[in-house]
């Protein structure tokens, strides 16, 4: 196979060369010029990005001649890489630019050695050889998204958590540097795998966190967020029950959503308010009343004005857990947004957020008490001058799960008698009177 183009020495001349690249410089799965070849069991020769490729998307066979491979080891193939690499140099006048010399993946087997370092350090506290080890670590994963993956999928993440609650139940305040690190290293490996986030549930680590919360510089604040918000995201009610209990932690989270320092907090704090409120743990609802006497519902529905999509989905399911209680249903009635925000994102969000925000404004037409008639019926009316109606009924047209269905269909019962003589008008903020 030839590749080629054509490239003018001389304007005056009309001169035309063309540059042919040599067939074993060519890799044979992605056609193009390997900048790090390595050969299979086979003995051929592919370019290590496309050869891994293929492996993982989970080919046991070379590619060229379609055997089954007897190992899975690719070794750098330094001659025809050198030689590549001279070719680039001789053909520099073409714009070919020298490969550079790729570096040697970390391996399993160097994996596993560090992770003994990293064991051994903890074990013994000692905070400098740790700090070493973790460096490492960082370094081989800054590398590449190959090393990366072999370094998570080796393990670390697990050696990395238990060294945590091992430096966190020793004490905090002196182990912070290698505390910071760990959680530092954790964040680039997420999707933290099972074990990994067992081992964070324990009650030493959560409080760790938290404490990481109240008294670290904001990106200290941002790596403890994220990882709480991952160890939560298993749904354990006895971790929800536990983290709940831990002294400050409501106010915090209350205090990220309510003052947004940072989108990083603000998301990783709404997502983590949704899993203690959307529970049912034992602490559950005095949870929640914490909650709304901090003033979440206002927060809520301010962010939800112009929110993007992940932020509104769990804010939405946030607001729809919060009116399951009496005392979040009058501070929701109590807010000039309530309903006029609720109504503008059904359908603008996605199924999730149309469910919570049909599930938000059905309770509270729902489970009004009596001293609360005047109210339920005032937001009826509301609802409807602000299209709910008309939106209700295309939820029902275009599908939605069977829960979301029939509340719907009794929203729409509830509407009837007030539609007579109602005009529907735009449900824009802009000219709302906001309560604080």
């Amino acid at each position: 196979m030839v590749l080629g183009w054509s490239r003018r020495k001389n304007k005056n001349r009309n001169l035309n060369l063309q540059l042919v690249t040599p067939n074993q410089f060519i890799c044979p799965v992605s056609l193009d010029l390997m900048k790090d070849p390595v050969t299979l069991s086979t003995g051929i020769t592919y370019d290590r990005a496309s050869i891994e490729r293929w492996l993982e998307d989970g080919n046991f066979t070379c590619p060229v001649t379609n055997e089954i491979l007897t190992s899975f080891d690719l070794v750098p193939n330094q001659s025809l890489r050198v030689l590549i690499q001279d070719w680039c140099v001789e053909n520099r006048r073409f714009g070919i630019e020298r490969i550079p010399t790729p570096r040697i993946p970390v391996t399993p087997s160097q994996v596993e050695e560090i992770l003994l370092h990293l064991q051994a350090s903890a074990s013994r506290f000692d905070r400098y050889g740790f700090l070493q080890g973790v460096q490492r670590i960082k370094d081989w994963g800054s590398e590449s998204e190959r090393n990366k993956r072999c370094i998570v999928d080796n393990g670390t993440p697990g050696v990395l958590a238990s060294a945590f609650c091992e430096f966190a139940n020793d004490s905090v305040e002196e182990n912070v540097s290698v505390l910071e690190e760990i959680l530092n290293a954790l964040n680039w490996m997420l999707p933290l795998q099972l074990e990994a986030q067992k081992i964070l549930q324990s009650s030493d680590a959560l409080r760790c966190l938290v404490w990481f919360l109240k008294n670290q510089d904001l990106s200290g604040k941002q790596n403890a967020i994220v990882a709480l918000r991952e160890i939560l995201s298993s749904g354990d009610e006895q971790t929800l029950e536990t983290m709940a209990e831990i002294e400050g932690t409501i106010e915090l989270l209350a205090e990220f959503v309510n003052k947004r320092i940072n989108p990083t907090i603000t998301k990783a704090s709404m997502a983590i308010i949704y899993y203690l409120v959307s529970s049912s743990y034992p602490s559950s609802e005095k949870v929640k009343l914490k909650f709304i006497g901090l003033g979440l519902i206002s927060s809520l529905l301010e962010i939800l004005i112009d929110s993007d999509r992940s932020l509104s989905e769990k804010t939405l399911g946030v607001f729809d857990s919060l009116c399951d209680i009496q005392k979040g249903r009058e501070r929701a009635f109590s807010n000039a947004l309530t309903v006029p925000v609720l109504v503008k994102k059904i359908l603008r969000v996605s199924p999730s957020a149309t469910d919570h925000c049909v599930s938000s404004i059905w309770k509270l037409c729902r489970y009004g008490s009596k001293d609360e008639e005047d109210e339920v019926e005032a937001a009826l009316i509301e609802a409807l001058q602000v299209g709910a109606f008309q939106k209700l009924l295309v939820v029902l047209q275009v599908g939605c799960g069977d829960e979301t269905k029939e509340k719907a269909t009794e929203l729409l019962k509830l509407f009837n008698p007030y539609r007579g003589g109602l005009e529907c008008i735009d449900s824009e903020f802009k000219n709302l009177k906001r309560s604080f």
